[in-house]
């Protein structure tokens, strides 16, 4: 395989390339391979050779020679769209042998066999025998020129001209064998979950060329073989998933569509957050293996191990949205239900996969995340940060810190102060407001260095957000400065005792009175109740549509009739129920119009819920780091054990999943703004890989990581079992993940209100 590191990106295909590529293949495939016809033709050897030889046509038969003529990425493309059309055709052998065998001698059988494949002449299947990890793949004997024996769970055989198979050990490298050539193959086809398209090749003496090739590349082809089979996978799930979200759309029952249930609605929205994660961390292993990044193979285990359980979930849930209509073999959801869980499993599938993370992750001394590419300003900027944070929140300010109570950890005065100094409180404020106007790119390299220096807290960004948005001039150069010194924390009070998600039901009340507004009423669950400022949701049309009343005020807490009775949180933090007894405020602390205060709310948290998602994984990605070196200094027992590797290298392929929806928001806020759907799939996933994370930590570790802050033995100053109390308010807070999914389900997939 030729060496990849120190590509230009610039040399290569980019994504408008991969979307004509895409968009040809499913025009070639409606064309050739009509989903009503397909699960016939798929028991057609000349079925298969006929719609190979459009793919040839197409220079799809090509991908993987040349590195500018297309790589793993434009192969996920092909092979997704294999997947929607349940279409068998032998893809991912040709692709594997392009990596293999380019370059091969110009006269050998290799050079042959490469020109006949990308002529669409020749098809092959791929067997990796030895070296594949699942049990009873091969019983082969190597005798000399030739080889006996059987090889199974052979993906494309029947129709296959010729077999490659891989050898491991000391003489490692390809044997190239002609099927039908000689009296001594025979194929048997395997019927797996009810389908045809596996087979066994039966070999007696059959003569076979060699070709050598290194072990290391042998299991480089294994990895990219896993990932192209997810993104098989992952075609066909995916598109029995779009017919089940338009099924939904139309089948009634109860005299409205099942679309509008929340619990179809619920169920298609985990559907499309897995998908999505899937989808995200397949690209990026690909783009990484493209672009020569030494952690691919990192990316590309994570990518495989998350994709395997949640492609069969997601077939699952489709099946169970279609009910019985989904039974009927008529119909398109078996086969690409049969398809998710085929290639899921193949080649060791998700087992191998999270051996791959642990051994990474737990076997070398420095076993770690790795750090990604944030582009040339962001990793300029993370490296800034990092040497500020090293300065000026280490040695014993740190420590000191760390001894205090987590309620008198969550802000420190003197270190917002400080940092307000170098003006990154406002990294994404435009300009005009004193801001640094930086990319959300490093908006994350900032958020990444402030979660592994464990920093508190700082800043008021939705608040922020609304001044910037809707204040009066006069209101933003009074309170933005503030903000941006560190020297005011801002409050949210919006959830009442009668009003937590839907604000629309909210009771407190405003009233104009000459030049102030008096504001009457109660609000609940605040969490920065000790800051300066209060930035409030009050009702002041109490005869308009529930939404249409509300406006937003900035009420300063030492205003008299504030009245604030704090409470110890679960997660030993705190927050307060607040009243305000005929509170009067200056006429100008109305932020945004009169009754619209709902856009001024929902606008402002628009802009950060693309970045919430990202701020919570990487609390996990940093705790993850912490629990990695907390296994590895327990010692073997601990290291070595199959159930905590495994339960390491499953948080490992989910976090990998919430940091690429993270980039994913970023890279969309970079060209415009996230869509609410995608920030939405990005906070819930997170938040609730955050509870994940807690109890997994807990598991692993046992009772020491129970033991609180304060008690002999407690691990990280009792930070493993706070964090998982702490992890409650994520799923919570900012809109509960009920409240997200349901706005998944209707902004994201179009169900019905």
């Amino acid at each position: 395989m030729k060496e990849r590191s120190g590509l230009d990106a610039g040399a290569l295909p980019g994504a408008e390339e991969r979307q004509m590529l895409r968009d040809s293949l499913r025009g070639l495939l409606a064309e050739h391979w009509p989903a009503e016809k397909a699960v016939a033709r798929g028991r057609e050897p000349e079925s298969i050779a006929a719609v190979w030889a459009r793919l040839g046509e197409q220079g799809v038969t090509s991908l993987g020679s040349e590195p500018a003529e297309g790589g793993l990425r434009e192969l996920a493309v092909a092979m997704e769209e294999l997947g929607r059309a349940a279409c068998p055709a032998p893809l991912l052998a040709a692709a594997l042998a392009n990596l293999a065998l380019a370059g091969a001698d110009a006269a050998g059988p290799a050079a042959d066999l490469l020109e006949r494949l990308h002529a669409g002449t020749a098809r092959v299947c791929w067997s990796f025998g030895e070296l594949d990890p699942s049990a009873g793949a091969s019983e082969l004997t190597w005798s000399g020129d030739t080889l006996s024996g059987t090889l199974r769970f052979v993906d494309g055989a029947a129709a296959a001209t010729h077999a490659i198979i891989t050898k491991g050990g000391s003489r490692s490298g390809l044997a190239i064998v002609e099927l039908g050539a000689h009296e001594g193959s025979r194929i048997v086809a395997t019927r797996a979950l009810g389908a045809d398209g596996l087979a066994e090749v039966l070999l007696a003496n059959v003569p076979a060329a060699f070709v050598s090739v290194d072990g290391a590349t042998l299991a480089d082809l294994l990895r990219i073989a896993r990932l192209a089979l997810v993104a098989r996978a992952h075609g066909a799930a995916r598109r029995a998933f779009e017919m089940a979200v338009e099924y939904a759309k139309e089948r009634k029952q109860f005299g409205q569509p099942i679309g509008r249930f929340q619990a179809i609605q619920h169920k298609l929205a985990n559907n499309l957050i897995a998908l999505e994660g899937v989808r995200v961390t397949l690209v990026h292993a690909a783009e990484a293996f493209d672009l020569g990044a030494t952690a691919w193979r990192y990316f590309a285990a994570a990518a495989v191990a998350f994709a395997g359980p949640a492609l069969r979930q997601a077939s699952l849930e489709t099946q169970h949205a279609f009910g019985a209509i989904g039974y009927a073999e008529e119909h398109e959801a078996p086969r690409h239900f049969r398809r998710a869980h085929l290639d899921t499993l193949a080649l060791g599938g998700t087992a191998a996969a999270r051996r791959d993370l642990a051994a990474h992750l737990l076997d070398d001394a420095e076993g770690t995340l790795p750090e990604y590419d944030l582009g040339p300003a962001g990793n300029a900027f993370r490296a800034e940060v990092r040497g500020w944070l090293q300065q000026h929140w280490s040695g014993e300010r740190k420590a000191a810190f760390d001894e205090k109570d987590f309620h008198e950890r969550e802000f420190d005065p003197s270190f917002a102060r400080d940092l307000g100094r170098t003006g990154w409180l406002g990294l994404g404020w435009p300009r005009e407001f004193g801001g640094q106007a930086r990319t959300p790119l490093e908006q994350i390299a900032f958020m990444e260095m402030m979660e592994r220096a464990e920093a508190p807290r700082i800043g008021a960004a939705v608040q922020a957000n609304a001044l910037m948005m809707f204040g009066t001039p006069e209101q933003q150069q009074r309170f933005l400065p503030e903000i941006l010194r560190g020297e005011a924390m801002h409050g949210m009070g919006y959830s009442e005792p009668e009003a937590g998600s839907d604000l629309a039901s909210l009771r407190t009340r405003a009233v104009r009175d000459g030049d102030e507004w008096v504001i009457t009423g109660q609000k609940i669950w605040t969490t920065t109740w000790w800051g300066k400022y209060m930035f409030l949701a009050a009702r002041t049309d109490r005869e308009a549509r529930p939404h249409a009343g509300i406006s937003m005020f900035v009420v300063s807490m030492d205003s008299p009739g504030v009245s604030v009775k704090p409470a110890t949180t679960m997660y030993d933090g705190s927050f307060a129920n607040i009243f305000y007894d005929e509170v009067r405020v200056p006429a100008d602390a109305l932020i945004g119009p009169l009754h619209g205060g709902w856009k001024v709310l929902t606008d402002a948290l628009a802009n950060e819920r693309g970045t919430v998602g990202g701020g919570i994984v990487l609390k996990v990605a940093h705790a993850f780091d912490l629990l990695c070196r907390d296994v590895r200094a327990a010692g073997p027992a601990l290291r070595d054990d199959a159930l905590a590797r495994d339960r390491i290298a499953s948080l490992a392929a989910e976090i990998e999943v919430g940091r690429r929806l993270m980039i994913d928001c970023a890279e969309l806020a970079t060209s415009g703004t996230t869509p609410p759907e995608t920030g939405a799939i990005s906070k819930v996933f997170s938040g609730e890989l955050m509870e994940r994370f807690g109890e997994a930590a807990l598991e692993i570790l046992g009772p020491r990581a129970a033991l609180s802050q304060g008690a002999a033995g407690a691990l990280r100053h009792g930070r493993y079992e706070q964090g998982l109390r702490h992890s409650l308010m994520w799923v919570i807070s900012i809109g509960t993940n009920e409240i997200q999914r349901s706005l998944i389900a209707q902004r994201g997939l179009g169900l019905p209100r």
